[in-house]
């Protein structure tokens, strides 16, 4: 035998070797890509499934007591919030929505787009603004008893009435979307026949046009609710208890009980209401997709409006506007400057500005990058897992990774706790005994790592989703064709899909990096002691201290940044949405 004979039977081997291991690299690729998401999801959904734990053996004394105490008030504080917000966000914003979908008046296309500036400030943020605007000592009350007198009747707007319309105003435009949407997406033929049939425009919009849109609208009710259930900051501004403030408030003692086991036996009921709401949400969504007409047909046309007629939707819009964000905004700034030109004594300084602009901008920043990561992986499994023919799991995955999105940050934070706790006195336990440790510190428990877990388990959705929505529009052809050049599934992820979903990891980062700066519940439980406040968390110490124009430095700070989502939103719109 020849020596070439010998190399080309050498080169033979080593290519039947290479294919093989091909092979099984590619057979092997597609249940890794459904295992890694799996244990992803798992460990994302571990806090959830602690407290769903805790309702099998439920403390029977300690909800007797609760009962007597303050369960009652804080349900129906709760109830009366969550549906005080929802009428509202309901009324204003597809109220809103209709105005600048249906109707032609001077700045409507500015209106249009200002609208949606309330989602950058944070509920808090406007809540100790309204608290300091309108409290008895406040400059609004203060010049009210200056005109009439000191016995001049005023109404208690820091009650719940108050908080409600602080929220909604925050809260609408989750509705306003989705209801512009609607209303831009229906055919202009159904709303004729409506006239046809001898409607005024008044009442083809309540027979036709809101019943075409009621899931739409539903779903962004039922998102501005979800959003009221899980709010911590405002509702402890306005002294109005509530089921998320209560959970904060057993955990930190306030009632006397021991804290994370009694604030796990609420955290728990309080998970299965949102779970609900979340339920209720997607059902909504699901029959969206038969209501809504599009495609081709022709869109309604706006009516232009004419002489007096034009006042009325200008000002409507100017006062959502102006009480939503561009007054708060100006009362936050002018306190700003105040503060920075006459700082208050040991309050503000530059050296603590720095920090919390430090603190914030490293946990958001890692938690963004987890959270991107993560959702890289588990979306880009569940399109391998699909296109492999197993639709059913890679969907229900998709579903439970973003569970978190929906529970409350404070019940989240609980769930940690009864995870980390457990473990972190295992090991100290072995650290005195066994190592002959003193005092060893504790690993997860108040520790940034327990913070970040909270932010992956809560936000999950928004890099998910981002990721997901830009994963749909690459073409299966684009990796088969790479499959059949040679290249293995991670070469076909790194040149193919990375590149691709820059603008998807990009916007989503920028999401999550901005929800995790706002997060107060889970940040304020979970944080280590000293010296990693962040901006959220400053914001609402120095304003539950009445330092109003120093918290205004900081909460100008999350407002600029929070604005930036905002305008991302604005030109996604633009390119999605003809200007009629």
């Amino acid at each position: 035998m020849s020596e070439r004979t010998l190399t080309r039977g050498h080169w033979s081997i080593a290519s039947a070797s290479r294919l093989r291991i091909r092979a099984w690299s590619r057979g092997n690729w597609r249940w890794l890509s459904l295992l890694i998401p799996m244990a992803i999801t798992a460990i994302i959904l571990l806090p959830l499934g602690y407290l769903a734990s805790s309702i099998v053996d439920p403390n029977q004394a300690l909800w007797a007591r609760w009962w007597d105490t303050i369960l009652p008030p804080m349900l129906e504080n709760t109830l009366q919030l969550v549906l005080g917000v929802g009428l509202g966000t309901l009324v204003v914003g597809t109220g809103m929505a209709w105005l600048v979908t249906a109707y032609e008046f001077p700045g409507r296309v500015i209106f249009d787009r200002l609208l949606l500036l309330p989602l950058a400030i944070p509920s808090f943020i406007l809540g100790f603004v309204f608290v300091a605007t309108f409290d008895f000592a406040g400059p609004v009350q203060s010049r009210w008893r200056a005109w009439f007198g000191d016995e001049a009747w005023f109404p208690d707007v820091i009650s719940g009435w108050g908080l409600i319309i602080v929220m909604a105003a925050v809260l609408y435009p989750y509705v306003y979307i989705l209801a512009r949407a609607a209303f831009r997406e229906q055919s202009a033929n159904t709303f004729e026949a409506a006239r046809v049939m001898g409607y005024s425009r008044t009442q083809a919009f309540f027979r036709l046009v809101l019943p075409l849109a009621r899931p739409s609208i539903a779903a962004g009710v039922v998102l501005a609710m979800m959003e009221a259930l899980a709010d911590y900051g405002t509702v402890s501004f306005f002294g109005y208890p509530t089921l998320s403030e209560g959970v904060v408030r057993i955990w930190k003692g306030t009632f006397g009980f021991e804290a994370a086991d009694n604030a796990a036996q609420l955290a728990s009921m309080l998970m299965f209401i949102a779970l609900g709401m979340v339920v209720l949400e997607r059902l909504l969504r699901g029959r969206s997709r038969f209501y809504q007409q599009g495609g081709a047909a022709r869109r309604l046309q706006r009516v232009r409006l004419r002489g007096w007629r034009q006042l009325p939707p200008v000002m409507l819009c100017a006062a959502v506007v102006g009480f939503a964000f561009v007054l708060p905004l100006a009362q936050l700034v002018l306190w700003a400057y105040q503060e920075v030109q006459d700082p208050q004594v040991g309050v503000l300084s530059m050296d603590l500005f720095t920090q919390h602009i430090k603190n914030t901008a490293r946990v958001a920043g890692i938690a963004a990058g987890l959270v991107i990561g993560l959702s890289v992986i588990v979306a880009h499994g569940v399109r391998v897992t699909a296109t492999g023919g197993k639709r059913r799991i890679p969907r229900f995955l998709a579903r439970l990774v973003t569970l978190g999105y929906a529970v409350p940050g404070a019940v989240i934070a609980i769930g940690i706790l009864l995870i980390v706790m457990p473990i972190d006195h295992e090991v100290t336990d072995f650290l005195e005994t066994q190592l002959g440790r003193t005092n060893p510190d504790l690993f997860f428990t108040g520790t940034t790592t327990a913070m970040l877990y909270a932010y992956v388990v809560r936000f999950m959705a928004i890099g998910f989703n981002s990721v997901d929505s830009s994963l749909e529009r690459i073409k299966p052809s684009m990796e088969e064709a790479a499959r059949t050049m040679g290249a293995g599934p991670l070469r076909v992820l790194r040149r193919i899909y990375l590149p691709l979903l820059s603008t998807g990891i990009a916007a989503g980062a920028i999401l999550v990096f901005v929800d995790v700066m706002k997060e107060i519940p889970a940040t304020l439980i979970l944080r280590p002691p000293f010296g990693t406040d962040t901006l959220a968390l400053w914001v609402y110490g120095l304003a539950s201290e009445a330092f109003w124009r120093a918290a205004a430095v900081p909460a100008v700070t999350i407002l600029a940044i929070s604005l930036i989502p905002i305008f991302l939103l604005m030109r996604v719109g633009d390119r999605r949405i003809e200007t009629i």
